[in-house]
């Protein structure tokens, strides 16, 4: 038998309290017992009852746990790469308070309805750079999100095709536990424009792999001017340069990979299909394995020290006789 608590201080108390009025009460009962020079044996009938019930108090507060039984217990997840696009033209506000700022936070809710899945960050513009490997730690998760911003990387253009191409490397690799490719996913997020050239073979590749490809643009087709510290931003003629949402790339090649496209726009927030989406993906067993597992028995302890109080209390006792 093994106890769910341990004894603390409050158990204690109550203990020294009982032992300490009771033997009280004892020695006043013999002393006046012997004083009248009668038989006082019967006191300890009373005091036994009285200290097995108040005992089983005691040990029904403790928790007793037995009777062995086996429990398996699964552990099913999912492997999921978040491609998160921090070219310059993220900072445009037609989405407010900025597209990448909306992303931040959409990012947020995606790994709180994941926790039980490994998730990571690549971060890219033209090149690709892991951000945050695939792991179950949601606190390094936000802090890594958190810091996004389009400084973190070389603004020369944007090219779905190097964090494709990292993400479908690091999700084949031994490193991740998962065998069935159903349980990979890829989140590309980005406001469309892409400049890339072999795009379309790598998406074809991840549907070839059966890792799944979701596309999330963010953005407005009637765009933003880009804001820099000396204003907008001009092209070579002069004019403010507008950035729109593109979403014919994304979803084009959402269709070559065989996967869905999910817009964020002044309209519509597709994050909240998207996690219901996801989450009617099968997830993959990880690990199985037979614990052995004991209730909690409190209630045979207390229902014995019920019935015992309630024989203290019927059956009287004379404890002096005269």
């Amino acid at each position: 038998m093994t106890w769910l608590y341990s004894m603390t201080f409050t158990e204690i108390i109550l203990i020294g309290l009982f032992i300490v009025f009771y033997l009280g009460y004892i020695i006043r009962a013999s002393i006046t017992a012997r004083r009248l020079k009668v038989s006082y044996g019967k006191i300890f009938v009373k005091f036994f009852i009285r200290t097995l019930f108040f005992s089983l108090l005691i040990m029904a507060l403790l928790g007793p746990s037995f009777g062995e039984s086996k429990r398996e217990v699964k552990s099913v997840g999912k492997d999921i790469f978040m491609l998160v696009d921090l070219s310059e033209s993220m900072n445009a506000t037609d989405i407010q308070p900025s597209r990448l700022e909306k992303i931040k936070f959409e990012l947020k809710n995606i790994v709180d309805a994941f926790s039980s899945d490994r998730i990571g960050v690549i971060i890219f513009s033209g090149e690709a750079f892991m951000q945050s490997p695939l792991t179950y730690d949601q606190n390094a998760l936000n802090l890594f999100i958190e810091t996004l911003n389009t400084g973190l990387v070389p603004n020369a253009g944007t090219d779905f095709g190097p964090p494709l191409k990292m993400a479908m490397e690091k999700l084949d690799s031994e490193q991740s536990p998962l065998s069935q490719q159903k349980s990979k996913i890829i989140i590309l997020i980005s406001d469309g424009e892409d400049f890339g050239d072999n795009t379309s073979e790598i998406a074809k590749d991840l549907d070839d792999d059966g890792i799944t490809l979701f596309t999330l643009g963010v953005g407005t087709e009637r765009g933003s001017k880009l804001m820099t510290r000396n204003g907008y931003k001009k092209d070579r003629e002069g004019n403010d340069i507008v950035t729109k949402l593109d979403p014919k790339s994304l979803i084009k090649l959402a269709k070559d990979a065989s996967g869905q496209y999910f817009e964020i726009n002044e309209t519509k927030n597709d994050v909240s299909r998207l996690i219901s989406t996801i989450n009617k993906i099968e997830g993959e067993l990880r690990d199985s394995r037979q614990v052995d597992v004991s209730a909690n028995r409190y209630y045979y302890f207390l229902l014995a020290a019920l019935c015992l109080i309630l024989l203290d209390i019927l059956v009287s006792v004379k404890v002096i006789k005269i």
